[in-house]
C-alpha cells in the first residue's frame, strides 16, 4: 500500500497572513446640466423634478436651464424645490461637466460645450452629418445615446418605452379623427351592444405595433395584424396572453383586402437599415373607405404608406384620397409629461451608477450595457457602423476596454 502525499507548505505560508480587504470604490460628485430642448416641437425633458431630487440626494449636483421643463407642465419652481439650480441662459448649463437632453445638441449647442465634457441624449443616426462628428470630436467629448444604451437584460430601454408610447397613442389619435371633433365620420373607435365595431389594421408585429393592438383590443374594435415575420406574429399572440387576433404574413392582396374593410390603419414597421420598406401602394389607399385615418407611426424612417407625408404636432394631418393621414414622426412629445416620466425613470438610475461607480470612464469600464451606448469616447470614434457610414476614423469600443 502507497503512503498518502501530504501537500508542503514553506514555513512563511503557514503564518498568520495579513486580512486582505475589498478596496472601496470612491464615489463621484456628478455635475448635470439639462438644458432646455431648441428643436422644433420637443416637449419632453430628460430628467423629472423627482428623479433630480434623487440625484441631489446622492450629492449630485443639477443645474437646469428656466422654462426647460414647461412644455411637460414642470415650472422652474418645481425643479428648485427638488434641489436643482435654475440658470437663465444655456451657456451657464453647457458649463457642467455632464449634459443630459432628449434631441441630439445643435451645431450652436456644440459650440457652448467644454473640452471633455460627457454627452448623453438621442443620437437620430438618420438625421445626423458628418460634421456633427466631427465638431464633437474636436471638443473632445464623451458621448453616449439613448437608442443604444441596454438594460441588464439586453433590451434597449428608452426605444422600448418610446415606442410602447407610441403604440398605445397612435390608437388613441386615430380615436380622435373618427370622432366627429375632427370632422371625421362620427365613428367611435370600438363598439356597443348592437352596433358592429370598428375594424383596425396594424402593419407590423414590434412593440409599436404589439401596444397598439392591446389598445384597440381593449377599446372593443376588431384588430388584424400583418408583419413579415411570423415569429414576431407568434410572439404579439403571445404577448396578449393568446386572445383571438386575425394575424397574417405581409400578402399584397389579402392585406389589400382588409384596408379596403378598415377603419383604422396603423404603420408600425421599423428597419434595421435604411428606409422603412413601403408596403402600402397609393392604389390601395386609394381603394379605403372615405373618413378611413391611417397613422403612419413609421413617418419617421420614410413611412409604409406610399401617400405618407411628414407633417406636424400644429399641422397633424391631411387628407388624400378623402382618406385622413397622420404623419407626425415624434408621437411620444404628444404626450410628453408621460414621455418625460418615462425617459427619466430610465435615466436616473444610469446616471447613480456613474456616480457610485467613480465616474463615466469606470462605469464604461465596469457595465457593458451602458457601454452599449457609447460612440464617442473622448473625442474618438467608437462606432464601425458610424465610421464607415460617414468615412470618418475609428476604434472599436471594446478594444478600449476589455
Amino acid at each position: 500500500m502507497s503512503k498518502p502525499e501530504f501537500l508542503s507548505f514553506s514555513s512563511s505560508e503557514l503564518m498568520p497572513q495579513e486580512e486582505v480587504l475589498e478596496v472601496q470604490k470612491s464615489r463621484q460628485h456628478l455635475q448635470i446640466g439639462i438644458p432646455a430642448e431648441t428643436c422644433l416641437q420637443e416637449k419632453r425633458i430628460p430628467l423629472t423634478p423627482d428623479a433630480v431630487n434623487l440625484l441631489v440626494e446622492h450629492g449630485h449636483e443639477v443645474i437646469v436651464e428656466t422654462n426647460a421643463g414647461l412644455n411637460a407642465h414642470y415650472s422652474d419652481q418645481d425643479f428648485s424645490e427638488a434641489g436643482a439650480k435654475i440658470v437663465y441662459s444655456a451657456k451657464e448649463v453647457f458649463e457642467a461637466d455632464m449634459i443630459v437632453k432628449v434631441e441630439p445638441p445643435s451645431d450652436e449647442e456644440i459650440e457652448l460645450m467644454k473640452k471633455g465634457q460627457t454627452l448623453i441624449s438621442a443620437l437620430q443616426l438618420k438625421t445626423r452629418r458628418k460634421k456633427y462628428f466631427k465638431a464633437l470630436m474636436k471638443k473632445g467629448v464623451t458621448a453616449l445615446s439613448f437608442e443604444n444604451i441596454e438594460d441588464e437584460d439586453g433590451i434597449v430601454p428608452v426605444v422600448r418605452s418610446m415606442s410602447e408610447i407610441a403604440g398605445n397613442t397612435s390608437i388613441l389619435i386615430a380615436a380622435e379623427y373618427l370622432s366627429n371633433a375632427n370632422e371625421g365620420k362620427g365613428f367611435m373607435l370600438g363598439g356597443v351592444s348592437g352596433v358592429p365595431p370598428t375594424e383596425v389594421v396594424i402593419i407590423g408585429a414590434g412593440t409599436v405595433g404589439t401596444f397598439a393592438a392591446r389598445t384597440a383590443l381593449g377599446l372593443g374594435a376588431n384588430v388584424k395584424v400583418f408583419d413579415r415575420s411570423l415569429s414576431k406574429l407568434r410572439r404579439l399572440q403571445s404577448m396578449l396572453n393568446n386572445i383571438p387576433i386575425y394575424t397574417c404574413v405581409i400578402q399584397p392582396k389579402i392585406l389589400e383586402k382588409a384596408l379596403m374593410r378598415c377603419d383604422v390603419a396603423v404603420g408600425a414597421i421599423r428597419s434595421e437599415t435604411g428606409r422603412t420598406p413601403c408596403v402600402v401602394t397609393e392604389d390601395m389607399v386609394r381603394k379605403m373607405k372615405p373618413g378611413s385615418v391611417v397613422v403612419d407611426v413609421s413617418i419617421d424612417q420614410g413611412g409604409c404608406f406610399e401617400t405618407s407625408d411628414l407633417t406636424s404636432h400644429d399641422q397633424p394631418v391631411f387628407r388624400k384620397f378623402d382618406i385622413v393621414h397622420y404623419c407626425v414622426p415624434n408621437i411620444a412629445s404628444r404626450v410628453s409629461r408621460t414621455a418625460s416620466f418615462s425617459l427619466s425613470n430610465i435615466m436616473a438610475p444610469v446616471l447613480l451608477s456613474i456616480g457610485e461607480a467613480g465616474g463615466i470612464e469606470e462605469v464604461l469600464h465596469l457595465q457593458r450595457h451602458i457601454r452599449k451606448g457609447l460612440y464617442l469616447y473622448k473625442g474618438n470614434l467608437v462606432r464601425k457602423g458610424i465610421g464607415e457610414w460617414f468615412d470618418l476614423p475609428y476604434a472599436e469600443v471594446d478594444l478600449l476596454f476589455d
